[in-house]
């Protein structure tokens, strides 16, 4: 039986990994769940999930890999370090970053595994293998969840948590007056990190035409909108991955395929052209989500597995050995109290 680890930090990693799970599981395969820090919620784990907030148990463990969503992992636990990203939005500070934490990237599609690749060539301590990304294999085959004004159009506002990058502060106030004044079903789904005050002001703006959506899975939520409103968020590839419209405020780098602007007066035009759009516009959405996610056969969770099967038994692996990275590794030794 092989042993894997999950380590995690953030309640969003419950919805990347376990498909992945899943996959281990039917396997015959054994998972730990090894909880970072305080921003989980313990209450989340299932009765069948096993986890431990206790650094000797994970490396008691002996886990074959390790699998994160985030940026770190300590180097003391042992087996291969797999980093599996938490989201697609590479505009963003810090996603091509190198930290020297990973043994092998398992990227989205060719968009992230061409940089990562050119990135292998300045750090060859690490592989790179294109698998697709485990949170999207149940995508495809997931229901719409229940709204509430089913026979109107629906518009999903979903803004990063970033304060440099969200657009609540500007937007608020126009989506709440068109929630009143046009006949659209608004579903509102906040990042797990957002700011609280701004979730507390969409709360009390809340009405039958403007839905909180306060459900952990995202899957639902992107099946039973026909339009998304964002910023800066990973989401968005989440969404157009299902053929439909992004319109987004202030985008970091937007490309064509996405319907952006810069003035809070315009959102109500950009929300009726998207609700609009011609075929050859969806055409182009398409093309664009290939290069960001081009598996919609829901397999990236084995296609990940057999990639560190060719690494650990196969004894595939990069030409270097990853570098001691010594000072962020005594203070994770520090954090979690281990020093065998």
């Amino acid at each position: 039986m092989k042993h894997y680890l999950f380590f995690i930090a953030q309640n969003y990693s419950f919805e990347i990994l376990r498909p992945l799970q899943q996959q281990i599981i039917n396997n015959g395969d054994q998972v730990l769940w090894f909880v970072y820090g305080n921003n989980v919620n313990l209450s989340l784990f299932t009765d069948n999930e096993t986890y431990t907030q206790d650094a000797a148990q994970a490396v008691a463990f002996n886990p074959i890999a390790s699998f994160v969503p985030g940026n770190i992992i300590p180097n003391f636990i042992p087996g291969l370090k797999v980093q599996v990203f938490h989201g697609f939005e590479w505009k963003k500070k810090g996603h091509f970053v190198i930290r020297d934490c990973f043994d092998l990237y398992c990227t989205q599609g060719p968009l992230f595994t061409d940089k990562f690749n050119q990135l292998a060539k300045k750090h060859p301590h690490f592989d790179v293998v294109e698998t697709g990304w485990p949170k999207l294999d149940p995508l495809f085959k997931t229901k719409a969840m229940q709204v509430n004004c089913p026979e109107l159009p629906c518009i999903l506002y979903a803004p990063t948590f970033s304060p440099a990058l969200t657009s609540a502060p500007d937007l608020f106030d126009q989506i709440v007056h068109l929630s009143h004044q046009q006949d659209w079903q608004w579903l509102i789904k906040f990042h797990p990190k957002m700011d609280k005050t701004w979730v507390d002001k969409f709360k009390h703006a809340a009405h039958a035409k403007l839905q909180i959506v306060e459900d952990a899975a995202i899957s639902p939520v992107l099946h039973a909108a026909d339009v998304i409103l964002s910023d800066t968020s990973s989401i968005i590839t989440e969404f157009m991955l299902l053929s439909k419209p992004a319109v987004t405020y202030k985008n970091a780098q937007p490309e064509p395929e996405l319907i952006d602007f810069t003035n809070p007066k315009q959102l109500l035009e950009k929300l009726e052209y998207a609700l609009n759009l011609e075929p050859s516009e969806l055409a182009k959405i398409d093309a664009y989500t290939a290069k960001m996610h081009p598996y919609q056969d829901g397999l990236s969770s084995k296609r990940i597995l057999a990639a560190v099967d060719n690494i650990v038994l196969n004894g595939k692996k990069a030409p270097k050995n990853k570098p001691w990275n010594l000072i962020r590794n005594l203070k994770m030794r520090k954090k979690l109290a281990y020093w065998k």
